[in-house]
């Protein structure tokens, strides 16, 4: 296995973010969402470097192989991480794609760092925005929506997961877009997630306001939302994008869920070497 140092925790022991590289050419970096690992670009990591890219994901702090420490889950941590991704690897004209949790690291990235090593970004299923419901942002989620999840974490975490799993993919009584597999797939690696990191990285994505950090970006950008998508609804996230976006290409995929990193991969896949290649 593959590990960046992203410094210590406070007992003085290194952080390591578990990561995979893969391919050369354009770099394009993949930050995965909650409560899952890098893996989850499965797809993704087995079709972009056939196309003469190079393609890292790694793992963010608290989640799958990286180190779990008890601190760092907010966003100007997570951030930084980022950035020790972008500098360890030496990477340049980097297209970042933040899925859902992960469009939050990316706007911050943007802000917090000056956008540096970045030609583009993509928001896929992305929190950004601003996701809870305030005064001066009455279209956001009730703060009861995200009450209920932590309740739901405290009470037994492993049983939310799986539930979760069902509303990440779509899948009801009458809708199966994805296998029994997948959804096992799923919670396996969200059950590998410390469950410190799982409830600080909730309170993080649902609390925090990114407008001020996506009118920092001045690159091209991409943002990709399922209409059908219950975990992050596309009015409450990708339908106002483009209000903070200079630069910015709306695509809409029809009946998608949240993870359409598995239900539309192939999709996927075509608007993201697309968007790398400029066209």
């Amino acid at each position: 296995m593959s590990y960046i140092k992203a410094g210590q925790d406070a007992n003085g022991e290194d952080i390591k973010l578990h990561y995979t590289d893969q391919g050369q050419g354009k770099p394009v970096v993949l930050i995965h969402g909650w409560p899952q690992n890098h893996e989850a670009w499965t797809y993704q990591l087995g079709e972009l470097p056939k196309h003469g890219l190079r393609v890292i994901a790694y793992t963010r702090r608290g989640f799958g192989n990286s180190s779990k420490p008890f601190e760092g889950y907010n966003y100007d941590t997570l951030a930084d991480d980022l950035k020790v991704v972008l500098d360890t690897l030496d990477l340049q004209d980097v297209t970042l794609v933040g899925f859902s949790m992960g469009g939050g690291e990316v706007a911050r990235y943007m802000s917090r760092h000056g956008g540096a090593r970045v030609a583009k970004v993509a928001f896929v299923s992305a929190v950004t925005p601003f996701l809870l419901k305030t005064d001066d942002n009455p279209d956001g989620v009730p703060q009861p929506v995200f009450d209920d999840i932590q309740a739901n974490i405290a009470k037994d975490r492993f049983d939310f997961l799986q539930s979760f799993g069902k509303d990440f993919y779509g899948v009801g009584v009458l809708s199966k877009p994805v296998s029994q597999a997948v959804l096992d797939w799923s919670f396996g690696m969200a059950s590998l997630g410390s469950h410190q990191a799982t409830v600080a990285c909730a309170h993080a994505f649902a609390e925090t306001d990114f407008r001020p950090d996506l009118a920092t970006i001045n690159v091209p950008a991409l943002v990709i939302h399922g209409d059908e998508d219950k975990t992050v609804p596309i009015k409450n996230s990708g339908a106002r994008m483009t209000e903070h976006l200079k630069q910015a290409n709306y695509l809409v995929y029809e009946g998608a869920p949240h993870g359409l990193f598995i239900t539309n991969k192939d999709q996927l896949n075509r608007d993201l070497l697309a968007f790398v290649a400029g066209s």
